[in-house]
């Protein structure tokens, strides 16, 4: 039983995977790597699933890695760092290779890994109130594991522009940069996914697998050996002087040592 993600599958296939974290913003969790993990792989052997909508309760889709999770990092050995670091690339790489169609529904805002998320889905349509981030250079970190996705899905040149900064961005910005493929109201938000999801019920689904797959060996190179590099950024973040500090005045309710 899950305690952090809640996954509805209707009569037609479409599978709603849920972030249940409304509380907390949806941010990530050491639970919720390894539940998203766990209902990837389900959901990629269910054969009467269809289409896979990620979608997120509350008013945020996802605020990124949970800081407590990340500040208990900062106290862990190497090896436990690397351990959680590896979790949490291997299960952005099961969702972006996962043999369904996967169409986010953003009905808030996005920060870090919550960018991540969208950035290893087919199709993102997010509501046009929506803010997103990478934020992670304000905590002394960089969006290490998600960086390979975002880089695929905006372009480096696109990506230049937001990857370092930590720089807010609308939704309007978000479709520009190629990250949303739509910024609706959200009252118009259902309707715009389920024109995403109707088109694929016609389709062959091995055929719509193969053909994912296919597209993404075409796609920039994600394989062990850049999954490999975005895992060693992530710990060597942490185990660097900025994180600890970064995360620490966020907690502390204060501005870090560099401003």
């Amino acid at each position: 039983m899950s305690e952090t993600l809640e996954i509805k599958t209707d009569k037609q296939g479409v599978a709603t995977l849920w972030l249940d974290r409304a509380d907390k913003h949806n941010a990530m969790s050491a639970q919720m790597i390894a539940e998203l993990s766990q209902a990837a792989a389900a959901l990629a052997q269910n054969e009467l699933v269809r289409v896979v909508v990620l979608a997120a309760r509350g008013k945020s889709f996802c605020a990124g890695g949970d800081l407590g999770w990340m500040r208990s990092q900062m106290d862990a050995d190497p090896q436990t760092r690397a351990r959680e670091a590896t979790a949490l690339a291997r299960m952005l790489h099961a969702l972006n290779t996962l043999p369904k169609p996967l169409i986010a529904r953003a009905q808030g805002n996005a920060f870090g890994g919550g960018v991540g998320l969208l950035s290893v889905c087919d199709v993102a349509i997010g509501a046009d109130s929506a803010v997103l981030g990478l934020t992670e250079t304000r905590l002394g970190l960089i969006p290490a594991t998600i960086g390979p996705y975002v880089s695929a899905r905006m372009g480096e040149a696109r990506a230049r522009r937001v990857f370092m900064s930590g720089r807010r961005f609308a939704a309007a910005e978000a479709v520009d940069l190629g990250l949303l493929a739509q910024a609706v109201p959200t009252e118009n938000l259902d309707a715009a996914v389920w024109n995403e999801i109707e088109p694929y019920l016609s389709c062959a689904p091995a055929a719509v697998a193969r053909a994912k797959a296919f597209l993404r060996h075409l796609g920039p190179v994600i394989d062990e050996t850049v999954i490999q590099h975005s895992i060693a950024e992530l710990a060597a973040c942490w185990a660097g002087d900025e994180a600890p500090e970064g995360i620490a005045a966020f907690f502390d309710k204060r501005p870090p040592s560099w401003g």
